[in-house]
């Protein structure tokens, strides 16, 4: 079984699961096989949306597809996490609570773990987010929140708040963390929140599978800061430095960020069994050799960045 870590919040298991574009590209008895796999090796967190709002809005049925592969495979509800997410794209013509009504009823549960309050394009009215989340937690629909992507300063704002007003505030940030998107996570402004009571729970670690060499014929997350191409070169060194440790790119990405110390989640995509038991592996590799992992692919990144310079 993997170990449990409490810096969400609460205790979530070390590596979870993602579902967009994921549950609705599976045949569904092969989800239902892999959702029994991953809670019977331990992977008991699901981060689990509705996506069919704002001007992201998606025909998807992940969702709907999750809940009812999760009962079809026979897995209680008291034996896995769900981490849902509230979105600021039609906020807030469309409310929390009904936002959460909406997405539990698709999903077919009462209540979440923890709920992530997603990105945004204008700069949110933080005070009016933190009062009705917290309104939220005191009905019961779920114990701990968390943020997406935010700017740090609008952070701290809502973690000043919170304490100001004795609110339940943010507990986590969830934040795009890869070999080579790594600023935001380690950089000085959103560094300063990790430490006891605050975690980070790292997401998009593959790219959308670029940075393991692929190149996905489905819509992926966006590309913050346009470094895609950087991200698409440096999946040359992730496989150089996974060869050397005799261990999959996959297995590689991930145990890079269960290395970093702030790292209490890493949530991943996966779309087979045999997926799912790979990155498994990842955990073991980041307990035994996670420093020099680290220090290799950043050796090995540098060095490729000043060569491509002095080119």
């Amino acid at each position: 079984m993997l170990e449990k870590r409490d810096g969400l919040g609460f205790g979530a298991s070390a590596l979870g699961l993602g579902s967009w574009n994921t549950w609705d590209r599976m045949d569904f008895d092969d989800a239902v096989s892999l959702l029994r796999r991953a809670v019977d090796a331990g992977v008991t967190l699901f981060d689990v949306a509705h996506y069919n709002m704002g001007p992201h809005a998606e025909q998807s049925r992940t969702d709907i597809i999750f809940g009812e592969a999760i009962r079809a495979a026979g897995i209680a509800r008291e034996d896995y996490q769900l981490c849902g997410k509230l979105w600021l794209w039609d906020y807030p013509k469309t409310g929390f609570a009904e936002q959460l009504a909406v997405s539990f009823e698709r999903v077919g549960v009462e209540r979440a773990e923890a709920v992530v309050v997603g990105d945004y394009f204008e700069r949110p009215d933080v005070p009016r987010i933190v009062t009705e989340v917290a309104e939220q937690v005191r009905l019961g629909r779920f114990s701990v929140w968390g943020v997406n992507n935010w700017r740090a300063d609008d952070l701290a704002s809502a973690l000043e708040f919170a304490a100001r007003e004795g609110l339940p505030g943010p507990k986590f940030a969830q934040l795009k963390y890869s070999v080579v998107r790594r600023s935001m996570a380690e950089g000085s402004y959103y560094s300063a929140f990790f430490g006891e009571g605050f975690g980070l729970q790292a997401s998009d670690v593959f790219e959308g599978g670029v940075l393991l060499g692929r190149r996905p014929g489905r819509k992926i997350g966006a590309d913050v800061g346009g470094i895609r191409a950087s991200v698409r070169e440096a999946a040359g060194v992730v496989a150089e430095v996974a060869a050397e440790f005799g261990v999959s790119a996959s297995q590689l990405a991930i145990a890079f960020c269960l290395a970093y110390e702030p790292v209490s989640n890493v949530l991943f995509g996966a779309s087979s069994v045999g997926q799912l038991v790979d990155n498994l592996g990842a955990l073991r590799l980041a307990a035994k050799y996670g420093a020099e992992i680290r220090e290799a692919v950043s050796h090995l990144w540098l060095d490729r960045m000043v060569s491509a310079d002095g080119a």
